[in-house]
């Protein structure tokens, strides 16, 4: 169970993620948080020191939200391109359901690096995720579905394909809903990984 004041705390950063993502990280202040959250400004301070403290947060909470999700996923008996089905649907439901959290990373953590630049180097900030990928690659090639491959190309077939995925949703340039492209997605990124015999 939550504590009231985590509560209060998780309510904060999803309001700060609508903001952010559709009005940027330099254009959302404080003020406008606490107005959404019909607190004082005062009071907001009590959560978070600063706008940049806040989102740091905000990329965990968000980037969590999938880690959770990857690694139900990853502890199930199911071989690895089944898994890669399942996390592509449940990535693009994330995207139709709470635009705001992949928009959020789009916009804010890829295009603002310098707000994150220090306690979120790297990975440092995305480490429950990127350590939920890694053991679905690492699986994946131990078992000989996937090739054996550097992390970084695997990792960005994966979400160079969920990424752009939640682009085009974003622009609304999509023909049909989101979830209906989940199976093609999935089938181009398992492709991709796929071993080959000789």
């Amino acid at each position: 169970m939550l504590s009231t004041k985590e509560e209060k705390k998780n309510n904060i950063i999803e309001n700060s993620l609508k903001l952010f993502s559709k009005n940027g990280f330099y254009n959302t202040t404080i003020p406008d948080i606490a107005k959404s959250m019909k607190m004082s400004v005062g009071n907001m301070y009590n959560y978070f020191k600063s706008k940049e403290e806040l989102a740091k947060y905000a990329i965990k909470y968000s980037t969590n939200i999938l880690a959770k999700e990857l690694k139900t996923i990853n502890q199930m008996n199911i071989s690895s391109k089944e898994k890669i089905y399942l996390f592509t649907e449940k990535y693009l439901e994330n995207v139709k359901k709470s635009p705001e959290v992949i928009e959020y990373f789009l916009r804010v953590y890829l295009s603002n690096r310098e707000v994150f630049a220090k306690g979120c180097e790297g990975f440092l900030c995305v480490s429950e995720f990127v350590t939920e990928v890694m053991i679905l690659l690492d699986e994946g090639a131990s078992n000989k579905e996937f090739r054996q491959q550097d992390f970084f190309p695997a990792f960005a077939v994966i979400m160079g394909a969920l990424g752009g995925f939640a682009f085009l949703s974003g622009e609304k340039v999509l023909e049909k809903d989101i979830m209906e492209y989940s199976d093609e997605v999935a089938e181009n990124i398992y492709r991709a990984l796929k071993y080959e015999e000789g």
